[in-house]
């Protein structure tokens, strides 16, 4: 079952109407507009015969194996609600392992014991490129650190509900920034907590550390516009520390314009790096297969939307098939693209 028809909650569907190994049985509709029409109109494909509701009972009654959750952001009642009634959660809502959601933590995983049913998040990052930094140190005989960098270029990532957040726009000299980033970023101690279990290690300190850069200019985007002299790229650095050792460090940098102030030099992709024995780097880049048509920056904005969706989408067996409680990748068997080669 799909919950949400959202940027990320479309690709869902057409991966699942797709997939032979998938059957879509009902959808989740956020916003009476949406609410009778067919789910793959919604979503852009032909009408696949499942009609989108906001009739949460009737969607229950379906007693799907699994509800595809893809809000922008978790909502703890929702996930209480989907789990106690025994359906099994995979999920692309800033959910990994459930730590930077404090008390709701410890009330998903009592809904996964009453429902006996499974609770798993990812995503491109964190998620999927988080496993990437943990299996790259299956080579060595000794880690001393794990860290990873997802840098971005965002300025045609037209969505100021979540980059005003982790404060972009803001005055250079606010002082609430490093909290904003905190908390805008929250779900990364997920990850630090993800690859810290990848290594065995029990860590003695979580923290963020964010710094920012300001637009010489204005910054004109399609719904909004960063005034001159205000945050234009974000940094943060979520770490974990073992007594005086930083051994894990999950970094996001991301800027918007031509320029900032100092001018950080931002890649696109994702670097890993281990140092240890031997040393590893370990670089990962999207772009668009050869047939890929777009005449609009939204348009490649798909890949993004994809490589979100899709993680999730791939644990779906393993997620219904593992015991109750919060899982992650080091609790599955190995998550594989089944179902997606084209059959000509």
């Amino acid at each position: 079952m799909q919950w949400t028809t959202g940027n990320v909650g479309r690709r869902s569907v057409i991966a699942i109407a797709a997939n032979p190994g998938l059957e879509l049985v009902g959808c989740y509709a956020w916003g009476e507009d949406k609410a009778g029409k067919d789910v793959g109109e919604l979503c852009g494909i032909e009408p696949i015969g499942v009609t989108a509701t906001n009739d949460v009972d009737a969607l229950f009654a379906l007693r799907p194996d699994c509800v595809v959750y893809n809000p922008k952001w978790p909502n703890v009642d929702e996930m209480v609600r989907i789990l106690e009634a025994g359906i099994n959660v995979v999920s692309t809502a800033a959910f990994i392992t459930g730590h930077s959601l404090g008390e709701g933590r410890d009330r998903l995983i009592a809904a996964c014991e009453r429902g006996g049913v499974s609770i798993f998040g990812s995503g491109i990052n964190p998620g999927f490129a988080n496993m990437l930094a943990i299996i790259a140190g299956g080579i060595c005989d000794r880690v001393d650190s794990v860290t990873m960098l997802e840098s971005a270029d965002s300025t045609g990532y037209d969505s100021p509900e979540t980059e005003i957040k982790v404060g972009f726009g803001r005055p250079i000299d606010d002082p609430a920034l490093p909290e904003m980033v905190q908390d805008g970023t929250a779900v990364f101690e997920d990850a630090v907590r993800l690859v810290a279990g990848g290594l065995g290690i029990e860590l003695t300190d979580v923290r963020c550390v964010a710094e920012f850069a300001a637009a010489p200019a204005d910054v004109v985007m399609k719904s909004w516009t960063i005034d001159q002299g205000c945050v234009a790229g974000v940094s943060a650095s979520w770490q974990g520390w073992v007594d005086d050792r930083k051994v894990v460090d999950m970094r996001v940098r991301w800027r918007k314009g031509p320029s900032l102030e100092p001018n950080w030099d931002v890649g696109e992709g994702y670097l890993v790096e281990i140092q240890g024995q031997p040393a590893v780097r370990l670089k990962m880049e999207i772009f668009p297969p050869p047939d890929f048509v777009a005449k609009t920056f939204d348009d490649f904005m798909v890949l993004g939307m994809i490589m979100t969706a899709m993680p999730a989408i791939d644990a779906i067996p393993a997620v219904c098939a593992a015991p109750p409680g919060i899982v992650t990748y080091l609790d599955l068997p190995l998550v594989t693209p089944r179902g997606f080669v084209p059959a000509r």
